[in-house]
């Protein structure tokens, strides 16, 4: 059995952080959702570590309804307010 390779960034002590590396990092994503998903987490990062976004993935995913981009495009001004009181998600 070969050792996988790994990035020279990936902090090897966080196993969420090692699962994401080797099963998603690099990945080619073919999936509206999925795509939707990563959108969504990307712009959230802004100036903010990977790690960080990642650790709440479970909290965008409650707060997005579960990256249903359909559903988001239907999100009203209370869904906004609801968003923006949300610790799940970072916010500001």
């Amino acid at each position: 059995m070969t050792k996988q390779s790994r990035c020279s960034w990936l902090d090897t002590s966080k196993p969420d952080y090692i699962a994401y590396h080797d099963n998603e990092w690099g990945v080619p994503v073919y999936d509206d959702k999925k795509l939707f998903e990563f959108l969504t987490l990307e712009s959230a990062q802004a100036g903010l570590s990977w790690y960080t976004i990642l650790k709440k993935r479970n909290g965008y995913k409650n707060a997005f309804a579960d990256f249903d981009v359909h559903k988001v495009a239907a999100f009203t001004e209370q869904d906004i307010e609801r968003l923006m009181l949300d610790a799940g998600i970072v916010r500001n």
